[in-house]
């Protein structure tokens, strides 16, 4: 069974960002349109994504593990999470 978080369409892979430093920096500067993180990354990565989400109305989907993230992102490896940007105006 497919959730919601699971559906990145080729026009928000257009717009993927990988990895921890380039996610809070744009989450913090309010160019997040979504942010996908990792239910099993650690705590030292979440907690700044989700307080920079929060304060910026950002919506979080959570996917179960690092390992599932990377393959929705299309990298071999595992991601703790990533962001897809705003569409430009």
């Amino acid at each position: 069974m497919k959730g919601d978080y699971e559906m990145i369409s080729e026009a928000e892979r257009e717009r993927l960002i990988v990895g921890f430093k380039q996610t809070v920096k744009a989450v913090s500067a309010g160019l997040a349109e979504k942010v996908f993180l990792a239910g099993d990354c650690e705590s030292r990565i979440s907690d700044p994504i989700e307080n920079a989400a929060s304060a910026n109305g950002t919506q979080i989907f959570y996917v179960p593990t690092m390992k599932e993230l990377g393959e929705m992102c299309g990298i071999e490896v595992g991601s703790s999470c990533a962001v897809i940007l705003k569409a430009q105006a």
